[in-house]
């Protein structure tokens, strides 16, 4: 709706120019002022948003040429068009060569009058759709750098492409981030409508950033003042209470060199995702020694044995050996403890790998424990826990040439299915691995995590049915995956720069072609 301020010192002439525009039929806000004086307090006043000025020339305190002049000084741009007298006809064209819209000569011509609004609200609509589309593709080309940063894109690339249009110091303002993870893929549901409720719920400034069916990134400013664990929760909250869904929640540490960490930030926190399948129970995941209000996060010993005997379960020997070397470091920074305790640590650490070990003789157990026990120092007592997890390594370690060929199966599965939910849990159980190793070894060959490579699968079928065939864009949202078409695009618009109907009519010469 548009507001127009009517400046004249005779109420029947504003009273004629309030009757002209309701015989219009237009939806207005309608304001007066009796002069230019208080036109202009009125003006001032951040909460009155003005779009169009109607004003007389010659008016007490603060005349039309004067008024227009004080108007220049604002901020702000408005549509002044002033009406006047024929003696006042020389001023009308001053005015006009000042900047303002039109005139409208004294008495008012009503044909005259609704040609001159007409034009002047067109005009009017004309800039504000301008200026939201400008708004819209300043956003679409935010999230379609910040997503190429994330995964691994050069600074360089996206400044160059960006080019004049926007600037990309807002890439340096960032210092934390908060990825969250559902089990499904759960945005083929939510769509895209949620995250401005979801900011609102959480109440702290952030940007969001699709990344792909499963994953969702929150992005925080540098040295923002607030307890991720909180947020963290009011994240796990929001999509519990609100739409009945369960996700895991990691949080990065701060991280101060801008957009050069983007990705090596975000591997990170993926990594710390991982724990998911190692800690079912639990759902949100801070940076180790983070303390929040004072919370002392330190592990207890029992939550480490409960998160190695969910290695040895899972076969996982990388994660072990990560939680084995940080509970051999945590003691020996802490000589107080008693020698008997560690011991006992250990040697049920010792009773979990022997369990696991198929064909291991019992007596060999026995003796390692009394060997175990009665070792002069902690040295020892890690060299014998560290034999046995070498061996486990020995005996779960995969044949390469097996590994690649599950990859394979995996890769295959994903060209044949790519137009149906896939989630890692589901493409762990084709292959019989754990989640957690099937992610590790994907990345590890493949260079990049699986659900970037089913997103980068399906963008690229979603490409060529837009270059090769007539299929509507609905049609080839569904065949490539995404039930929800309004997600589709903007998962398009994110991986390419464009969107999929402007890539249709226009093609694009490379895959983000601004």
């Amino acid at each position: 709706m548009h507001h127009i301020l009517i400046v004249d010192d005779e109420r029947v002439e504003r009273n004629g120019i309030k009757f002209l525009l309701q015989q219009m039929g237009l939806t207005l806000e309608i304001d007066e002022a009796a002069n230019g004086k208080e036109a202009l307090e009125f003006l001032k006043n951040q909460e009155n948003n003005v779009d169009i000025i109607f004003t007389d020339i010659k008016m007490p305190f603060i005349d039309g040429i004067e008024l227009i002049k004080e108007i220049h000084k604002l901020e702000k741009e408005y549509k002044i068009i002033i009406f006047s007298g024929y003696g006042e006809f020389e001023y009308a064209k001053f005015a006009v060569k000042m900047g303002v819209e039109d005139y409208i000569l004294k008495p008012v011509d009503p044909v005259e009058f609704n040609k001159t609004i007409g034009k002047v609200i067109n005009e009017l609509d004309e800039e504000k759709s301008k200026e939201l589309m400008q708004e819209e593709h300043i956003s679409f080309m935010k999230d379609y750098i910040l997503y190429s940063l994330v995964n691994g894109a050069p600074l360089s690339k996206m400044q160059a492409q960006a080019g004049k249009f926007m600037n990309t110091d807002f890439i340096d303002s960032y210092g934390r981030m908060l990825l969250f993870e559902f089990k499904t893929e759960a945005f083929s549901i939510l769509g895209s409508e949620f995250k401005d409720d979801l900011k609102k719920y959480i109440d702290v400034p952030c940007e969001y950033l699709n990344l792909n069916l499963q994953q969702g990134l929150l992005l925080f400013p540098k040295n923002l003042e607030t307890n991720y664990k909180e947020i963290a929760t009011k994240v796990y909250e929001f999509f519990k209470m609100r739409h009945s869904l369960e996700c895991y929640i990691a949080v990065s540490n701060q991280w101060e060199t801008g957009a050069k960490s983007l990705a090596m930030v975000f591997d990170e926190v993926e990594e710390r995702m991982e724990d998911k399948f190692y800690d079912v129970d639990k759902h949100i995941f801070l940076p180790e020694n983070t303390k929040e209000d004072g919370e002392d996060t330190s592990i207890d010993d029992d939550t480490y044995i409960k998160q190695m005997a969910q290695d040895i379960k899972m076969k996982d020997v990388t994660r072990l050996r990560s939680h084995f070397d940080t509970l051999c470091k945590k003691y020996n920074e802490k000589n107080a403890v008693s020698q008997v305790y560690i011991k006992f640590v250990f040697s049920n650490l010792l009773k979990l790998i022997h369990e696991s070990l198929q064909g291991k003789e019992k007596t060999k157990l026995k003796d390692e424990i009394d060997e175990l026990y009665h070792a002069t120092d902690y040295t020892q007592v890690i060299a014998i826990v560290d034999s046995n997890i070498k061996q486990l390594e020995e005996a779960v370690s995969y044949n390469p040439q097996t590994l690649h060929r599950e990859i394979e199966s995996i890769k295959q599965y994903i060209y044949e299915n790519y137009d149906k939910e896939l989630s890692v849990e589901q493409l762990a159980e084709k292959v019989y691995l754990a989640p957690s190793y099937l992610s590790h070894v994907f990345k590890k060959e493949m260079g990049q995590n699986l659900s970037k490579f089913i997103k980068s699968y399906r963008m690229e079928k979603a490409k060529e049915m837009l270059e090769q065939t007539h299929k509507k864009i609905v049609n080839i949202s569904y065949e490539v995956g995404y039930s929800n078409v309004s997600y589709f695009c903007q998962s398009f618009r994110e991986f390419y720069g464009v969107s999929p109907q402007k890539f249709r009519n226009q093609g694009v010469a490379d895959e983000a072609e601004i």
